[in-house]
């Protein structure tokens, strides 16, 4: 079991490192937007002024109609989501359908997420990881771009779900393993769930 114990530990350092770099996502989503919308505004309005011209001169060089700016919001979004969910598991942080989890003991608690872990969250990010490879292969072979006018290539996208989805389904195994060892005295494992504040 410690080796097993040794392999949980590298892949929570793992997600967790990811985890915090995919945090940083959020800044260049909000930047992106921001100025993409300021640099809109700006160019696009004061028509017909002096200060108007100036601006269009200025940003001369940037479409302000293209979509790739947008579609890099969504692409940014996207990677904080798929590669964010394993840290987010490590953490305990994921939302909940909570029937009685909270109403029963750290032990109770323990054997219901081990039946979670092995019935609902490996099968399913384990097949999704699968499924959707072949879906990033064929993107990347033909190099798909955007079907819309200045958009993205579409592959660097597709390839976030299969590497979101293995790394959700390895978190699982790491918190499969830390249950068993729980349940048999071996590590103390806090399964403590705070509901979200809405």
């Amino acid at each position: 079991m410690g080796a097993l114990l040794g392999l949980a530990r590298g892949i929570d350092r793992v997600n967790l490192l990811i985890g915090r770099w995919a945090a940083w996502l959020v800044v260049a989503a909000v930047l992106v937007s921001a100025g993409n919308a300021t640099i809109r505004k700006l160019v696009n309005g004061f028509p017909g002024t002096a200060f108007g011209d100036a601006l269009r001169g200025l940003f001369s060089g940037y479409n302000t109609h293209a979509n790739s700016w947008l579609e890099l919001q969504w692409y940014l979004f996207g990677a904080l989501v798929m590669l964010g969910a394993a840290a987010a598991l490590n953490r305990n942080e994921h939302v909940r359908v909570d029937l009685i989890y909270g109403a029963v003991s750290d032990r109770a608690r323990l054997w219901i997420d081990l039946f979670g872990l092995i019935f609902f969250l490996l099968p399913f990010a384990a097949y999704a990881a699968w499924l959707t490879w072949p879906v990033f292969l064929q993107s990347w072979q033909i190099n798909e771009g955007s079907s819309n006018a200045g958009g993205l290539v579409r592959w660097p996208a597709k390839l976030l779900l299969p590497v979101g989805f293995a790394l959700l389904a390895l978190q699982g195994l790491s918190e499969l393993i830390k249950r068993v060892a729980a349940l048999r005295g071996l590590i103390t494992l806090s399964t403590k769930y705070s509901k979200p504040l809405q």
